[in-house]
């Protein structure tokens, strides 16, 4: 059998090449592992890297440390007010610019504005009848009152009203009475020339209403509402 010795002498060249292999496996790791696992004799401090430098944003009175920068502060100050102030004053220009024309898109249209008015020819309605318009989608009454029925209006006793409103105060002709047609209890449509007080009657949930277009009987809280009216002359009248 071949001695110790020379199995070690014939293997010599293989155990050398694993020798160094496995020192370079060692090695690799080590740098994998980071620093705490790295040799000792390898150099990890990176000065190339720069510290960055905001001299060139900074003002000039505070770019010294050496010197102190409380001279300059009110001024720094009133720097920093003025650009604040004047950009609340451009941001609050700006938004009231834009709900302006924000509102006035939500506006109506020339064309609704001309049918928010109505002409109405008193001549055709008979005095002691009543005729009834159509005026931005609801009933217009337009009663031509007798003088029985002003005089009966005028003397009511305001104080036993529900709603407690002179009849001059709802008309500014007193011959002409001009009232929407909505019950003012849920928005039924009275009828008008009758009921217990010979003005208007709603006979939903059964309310009175005078000539004078008042509440005298019935579960409705007020009166019926007067538009806005005028007289161009003495045989027109515009509504709206």
């Amino acid at each position: 059998m071949m001695s110790l010795a020379c199995r070690c002498g014939v293997l010599s060249p293989y155990l050398q090449a694993t020798k160094h292999t496995v020192k370079n496996r060692v090695f690799s790791g080590a740098k994998e592992l980071g620093p705490a696992a790295a040799p000792a004799g390898i150099r990890l401090a990176h000065t190339d890297i720069k510290i960055p430098d905001f001299t060139d944003y900074r003002r000039p009175e505070v770019v010294d440390p050496s010197k102190s920068s409380e001279k300059s502060s009110a001024s720094r100050k009133a720097f920093s007010y003025l650009v604040t102030g004047a950009t609340t004053v451009v941001s609050v220009y700006a938004a009231k610019t834009i709900v302006t024309q924000f509102v006035s898109s939500m506006s109506a249209s020339a064309d609704v504005l001309a049918l928010s008015k109505i002409e109405i020819k008193l001549g055709d309605i008979p005095e002691g009848k009543n005729m009834t318009f159509k005026w931005r989608g609801k009933p217009l009454f337009v009663r031509h009152r007798t003088e029985k029925e002003i005089s009966t209006e005028t003397a009511v006793n305001i104080s036993e009203l529900r709603d407690p409103q002179h009849d001059k105060d709802r008309v500014i002709n007193p011959k002409w009475v001009i009232v929407l047609g909505v019950c003012t209890h849920l928005g039924c449509v009275p009828i008008a020339n009758a009921g217990d007080f010979g003005g208007y009657y709603c006979p939903c949930h059964g309310s009175h209403y005078d000539a004078s277009g008042r509440i005298r009987k019935g579960p409705a809280p007020l009166n019926l509402e007067v538009p806005y009216y005028e007289f161009p002359d003495d045989d027109t009248v515009i509504v709206g």
